[in-house]
């Protein structure tokens, strides 16, 4: 099972030159220390997930804020289930629960494992069993499909914090947890993720199939197959069974990943470079299965990790490095840890010496 270091020293399979640079976008001034982009793109095949320092926002007033009037009905109705959901776990079977659990999990993994890690930032290699797996559970976690995701996400690391990003924390923290869903996108968004390179994604046949049938298989994978098994299996009532490991399993997991883009952008420390938004922040690790180290992921979006800490709060480290162990993935991109100290010793807030 492969793993690729990027250390400070040149070779065939390490990439080479760190280098510093001053960024400003308006009034903001932004020191970024990266790797050189050369050496990225003969490694891994793109620069999309790297900020862009060439941005600019338009100057003049902002567009006006259109609502879309479905999404904000169908997500308060989402919620209100939720709730009902969560009324409903005194009655629910114990095997009911469980059932729950394991799908928030699995669907959970194909968003961290799967059109986070492997598709967004192509950290590491997954073979098509593996790929496969990873697209049935992200259809189960419904957060469009992979392709979107993918464009999204690449949108906001190039862009993160501007008007081009699609969850800009600067515009508050409702706007970057859900906010961003219940408006039309800002014309940047649009402008610049038409604009991207997602050869890699279209070339994939397994994603584009999962696009071709998104729909049908949200219906199937994240609403009636976890509401089926535990009504014919252990005859749970029906009810529970929609609105418990559905409905609130679904919200829970929406959330959980809406945090990433909100708290982490907002609250907690930043050991890596105190010059951007992104935090350090355990308990949406916790939630979000490793996504929480926010600073060190925004620093070094290459790592398959998203951490410098292994599998600490962090099971979809856990999982990859499991797939690797049983030859389903290979080569796993990691910082070396002279590269990380480096970088705290150069940009951090210096909250590593006490953490």
């Amino acid at each position: 099972c492969l793993s690729k270091e990027f250390s400070s020293t040149s070779s065939t399979t390490t990439v080479g030159t760190v280098t510093s640079r001053v960024t400003r976008n308006g009034n903001a001034i932004m020191e970024k220390d990266s790797l050189n982009h050369e050496d990225i793109a003969g490694d891994r095949g793109m620069v999309d997930d790297i900020f862009d320092e060439t941005y600019r926002e338009k100057e003049g007033p902002k567009p006006p804020v259109r609502y879309v009037w479905r999404n904000i009905i169908l997500m308060s109705l989402l919620h209100l289930g939720a709730i009902f959901g969560l009324i409903l776990i005194p009655s629910a079977k114990i095997q009911t629960l469980a059932w729950a659990v394991l799908c928030f999990l699995v669907s959970a993994l194909g968003i961290t494992a799967g059109s986070h890690r492997l598709w967004s930032h192509r950290s590491y290699k997954a073979t098509l069993p593996l790929r496969i797996f990873l697209t049935i559970a992200n259809s189960i976690a419904f957060q469009n499909d992979i392709y979107e995701w993918v464009r999204d996400h690449r949108v906001h690391h190039k862009f993160s914090e501007t008007d081009a990003d699609p969850h800009n924390a600067m515009r508050g923290f409702f706007f970057s947890h859900i906010g961003w869903l219940l408006v039309r996108k800002h014309p940047d968004v649009i402008e610049k993720g038409q604009k991207l390179d997602l050869s890699d994604i279209k070339a994939d046949k397994v994603v584009m199939f999962q696009r071709r049938y998104y729909k049908p298989s949200v219906v199937l994978l994240c609403f009636t197959l976890p509401t089926v098994v535990p009504w014919y299996f252990w005859d749970e009532s029906i009810i529970i069974s929609f609105f418990i490991p559905a409905i609130l399993r679904y919200t829970i997991g929406l959330n959980a990943t809406w945090l990433v883009n909100s708290a982490a952008h907002m609250f907690g420390n930043r050991p890596y470079d105190q010059n951007i938004n992104p935090r350090e922040n355990p308990l949406v690790s916790l939630g979000a299965l490793g996504e929480g180290f926010h600073n060190y992921h925004h620093t070094f979006p290459y790592d398959y990790s998203t951490s410098e800490f292994g599998w600490r709060f962090n099971l979809t480290t856990a999982f990859i490095d499991l797939m690797c162990l049983l030859g389903l993935a290979s080569d796993r991109k990691k910082v070396s840890k002279e590269v990380i100290l480096a970088r705290k010793m150069r940009t951090g807030d210096g909250s590593h010496k006490s953490g």
